[in-house]
């Protein structure tokens, strides 16, 4: 066998890392997309991380094998002819769902109901050394990095856009009170933006005193954990009024009951994760609507809701980079998921492909 012909063989496959179940992430090789005129061939430098929904077993299970992975930064290996805004050798990030932005939702402000944002991913999966960007992707859902913005910022482009669109359509302000419930690396990020507004008081709740610690490290004027009377302990602190605003980053269901209990008269409830669809619980309804208390739900990011997360990063208006509790090599990747699972000392995990 030609030297050429091994140097062939090693050009054309790649490894990537397919989700069976939290416990069996395995390293495998696939060959190394092939891509369009319209495309892009992403050589992803950073992944990461390892998402809170990438562990979501009940939910992953379903479509299994699967690679996952959706919060990536790396470099333009190969772009299509016809692309006209990038070029190889470009440091970007990209989102794997982009909203088609001519549909009855996204012109009424719902880009996340779009049916296309539903359908659109990158492929294989972030966990991957390569990954190609379709035509739609590129156009409205990769961005340059600037040159002061790291790889690793780069994965938080995506989450923090999330967090971004949440609190816009919550309307968060500054002078309002704010409750995160749920102190993982989704809920941190809320505490994070909140704090670069200058929102009056920010109060976070977890079961993890690790987290807690975390919580306060990064903004949170109050921490509580969630064993706690919390409806009794943020009225000690808030005059005794509760909040303006929760948002519930965690999908365990007595998170959601707690929710119910803490938001004030004309406040609003914000879902930002959920329980299981197979777990139900009751919403007062009589009472939230003598008091005008609006109960809603907040899922991705626009275009350009990930600008905003961009410049954000960019202009060093808010520091992720201290929420980097792990960076592993692609052959640790099923480590990086136990620690995700297991949510207990860990925050942002970063996998690095091609170490």
């Amino acid at each position: 066998m030609s030297k050429v012909f091994i140097d062939y063989l090693f050009l054309s496959f790649m490894r990537v890392a397919v989700y069976y179940t939290n416990k069996d992430v395995r390293i495998e090789e696939r060959p190394v997309p092939e891509i369009s005129d319209d495309e892009i061939l992403l050589k992803v430098i950073a992944s990461g991380g390892i998402c809170g929904t990438d562990v979501l077993e009940w939910y992953r299970i379903k479509k299994a094998p699967l690679v996952l992975g959706h919060e990536i930064a790396g470099v333009a290996d190969k772009v299509g002819k016809n692309v006209k805004n990038f070029k190889v050798g470009d440091r970007v990030t990209a989102t794997h769902h982009v909203p088609c932005m001519k549909c009855h939702y996204c012109l009424n402000n719902h880009h996340t109901a779009c049916e296309t944002l539903h359908k659109t991913n990158f492929y294989p999966g972030g966990f991957s050394e390569y990954i190609r960007i379709p035509k739609i992707n590129v156009e409205l859902g990769t961005f340059k990095l600037h040159e002061n913005v790291s790889f690793d910022e780069g994965t938080f482009v995506e989450p923090l856009g999330t967090v971004v669109r949440a609190q816009r359509l919550a309307n968060l302000r500054e002078k309002q009170t704010l409750l995160v419930i749920g102190s993982g690396i989704s809920g941190l990020m809320h505490v994070k933006l909140a704090k670069s507004k200058n929102v009056k008081k920010i109060i976070a709740v977890d079961l993890n005193e690790y987290r807690l610690n975390a919580a306060k490290r990064f903004g949170a004027d109050y921490a509580f954990n969630a064993n706690d009377d919390i409806p009794e302990k943020i009225k000690q602190i808030n005059e005794n009024k509760l909040v303006d605003l929760v948002v519930v980053c965690t999908g365990a269901l007595p998170a959601a009951k707690i929710a119910l209990q803490c938001v004030d008269k004309g406040g609003t409830l914000l879902f930002f994760a959920v329980p299981r669809p197979d777990e139900h619980f009751e919403i007062p309804i009589n009472d939230f609507w003598r008091n005008e208390i609006k109960v809603m739900t907040s899922y991705g990011a626009a275009p350009y809701d990930l600008k905003e997360s961009l410049e954000s990063i960019k202009n060093e208006k808010i520091n992720l980079k201290e929420m980097i509790t792990h960076k592993l090599k692609f052959d640790e990747i099923q480590k990086g998921f136990n620690l995700v699972a297991e949510a207990k000392e860990s925050l942002k995990v970063i996998v690095e492909p091609h170490k």
